[in-house]
């Protein structure tokens, strides 16, 4: 996805590249910058292809369960033409923790090689309460129960390493089913065999929501109860005689959640948990607010220095586009357009325009872009864009209307690691959407380290820094959506784009909202035929 980012930076700054080629350019680094890659790795036991991130400089195996982690084996590599790496990797390496090697030429790059391996473990007890807690670090795990005497408990499930090649034996002489104190199972796999101390404890709970999550329109809520009971929840309107039991319930031993749906926004309800004939105290959650998006219909654009802006003036600024730079060789990638979708109330939608701008016949193409955001700055021939504006709700999903002429790609100037892109292939459009909590500390700063990035707009996008473009894969995104076009939709369209969030429990800060009508105009590749046209875009929340 750094890729999206990317192309607008490069619509953005174009023209300074152009005015930099006409003149005399003194060069004082005595050897060229090439930029050193991982091209691909063949390895042994892993889940799909290794994902190699260029900008973070990673390769990250997906290890399978049944994969010794210790004992990876590393069978190919392929390099940048005329790297010299510090080490040879094709190899058996433990990959516990990461593996590093500097590429060399005429300057050095590090880059590390570690592996992501999901082992499922369970351990449950007839008559258990709740789910299993586990601290995998120390080797242990607990059990809750509602009785006393733990000295005959029946283990109902066991799995603490890889499927299929795993052994386990109990401490010599001890009965397994007692669970009064401590008990010591010892697990073997990969011929190395590991203690595991299994607990079984006495809990006065019943039933009780561990946790509620109130959006706009929607509560998610988890609670923990009685293994093999009726398990749900109830819930009403603050003020209301009436319980409500909730739907779809989903168990998982002592363990269940739901999603209930149709509530009113910012309104206080009560919530319960139940589990057979005991319930649990009741709690109460207020749902937030519905923040609709600020100029989703593209009904507010003015000319500011000559400059064709989606917004009326910089302080009511909501988006940002890569006319900044493109307005120097009086070029417009985005701009109003008077094609609107069916039906609409409004005059205008969003026209995005890739196209090769050009002066005195030296030029570089560049994508047609619209992002939630501002543009900064520019630093010689680079740019720097900040994404992101203030955003505290938590939508379910991105919808609108669409137009997109695919055109056939007709400029390449570099490519992805891996791709094999033609001249007369089919180019690629792209819209996505991120809410996370990026802060301006961390996620702000340009590749001279100063924060450029702002408490309204925190994401710093700079071409001079591969770190810096933007990771949906980061710590800080909470929810991702994305749209990825490869043919033309001749007619208006309405297409939604659900969101995935990685927590229902954290609120975030900004939301991010990129579109582009070449997705690898990041690389100078696309069509100057490709054309995408948007309109009354509107967050979901249900």
């Amino acid at each position: 996805m750094r890729m999206i980012s990317r192309n607008i930076v490069h619509a953005i700054v174009l023209v300074l590249g152009i005015l930099f080629l006409s003149g005399c350019i003194k060069n004082d680094l005595p050897y060229p910058v090439v930029e050193l890659k991982i091209n691909s790795i063949s390895a042994e036991g892993l889940i799909g292809e290794p994902v190699i991130n260029e900008a973070e400089r990673t390769v990250t195996l997906q290890l399978q369960e049944q994969t010794d982690i210790q004992n990876v084996k590393i069978n190919a590599v392929e390099y940048t033409e005329q790297t010299t790496p510090s080490k040879d990797i094709v190899g058996t390496h433990d990959l516990r923790s990461p593996l590093y090697v500097t590429l060399s030429l005429y300057q050095d790059y590090e880059w590390q090689i570690k592996a992501k391996q999901n082992i499922e473990r369970k351990f449950t007890v007839e008559g258990q309460i709740g789910a299993t807690e586990w601290n995998v670090q120390n080797r242990s795990a607990t059990a809750y129960v509602g009785f006393e005497d733990r000295s005959n408990v029946t283990v109902t499930e066991l799995k603490l390493a890889a499927a299929d090649i795993s052994t386990y034996e109990w401490t010599e002489g001890s009965n397994p089913n007692d669970f009064s104190t401590v008990r010591y199972v010892y697990v073997t796999c990969h011929g190395r065999t590991e203690r595991w101390d299994l607990y079984v404890k006495t809990t006065d709970v019943v039933v009780d929501i561990v946790q509620a999550d109130a959006w706009a329109k929607m509560m998610w809520l988890y609670g923990e109860g009685l293994s093999g009971t009726d398990l749900g929840f109830k819930y009403r309107q603050k003020g209301s005689e009436e319980w409500l039991v909730a739907q779809d319930v989903k168990v998982d031993g002592g363990s269940f959640s739901t999603c209930v749906k149709g509530l009113q926004e910012l309104t206080e309800y009560e919530v319960m948990a139940y589990s057979g004939d005991d319930i649990s105290a009741v709690q109460s959650v207020v749902t937030e607010s519905s923040t609709p998006l600020e100029n989703g219909g593209f009904e507010s654009w003015a000319t500011i220095k000559k400059i064709v802006c989606p917004y009326l003036s910089e302080e009511s600024a909501f988006w940002g586009t890569g006319n900044p730079g493109a307005a120097m060789v009086s070029a417009t990638v985005t701009d109003k357009c008077d094609d609107v979708r069916p039906g609409s109330e409004g005059q205008y939608s969003a026209k995005l325009m890739s196209q090769f701008a050009n002066m005195a016949g030296i030029g570089k193409f560049a994508a047609g872009n619209l992002f939630v955001g501002k543009y900064i700055a520019t630093v010689g021939t680079n740019g720097i864009v900040g994404f992101g504006r203030k955003f505290v709700s938590r939508p379910a999903a991105l919808r609108f209307w669409i137009k997109y002429n695919c055109g056939a790609i007709d400029r390449i100037g570099t490519l992805p690691t891996g791709s094999e892109l033609q001249i007369g292939d089919n180019d690629t459009g792209s819209v996505f959407i991120a809410l996370g909590d990026w802060t301006k500390e961390e996620y702000g700063v340009d590749a001279d380290g100063e924060i450029k990035g702002s408490d309204d707009s925190p994401v710093i996008i700079d071409t001079r820094n591969k770190a810096t473009f933007f990771n949906p894969q980061s710590e800080a995104v909470i929810a991702y959506g994305e749209l990825i076009l490869n043919k033309s939709i001749g007619e208006w369209q309405q297409v939604t784009i659900p969101l995935e969030y990685v927590t229902t429990s954290k609120v975030p800060t900004h939301i991010v909202l990129v579109a582009s009508s070449s997705r690898l105009g990041d690389y100078f590749t696309g069509s100057t035929q490709s054309v995408m046209w948007l309109d009354d875009m509107e967050l979901l929340y249900e």
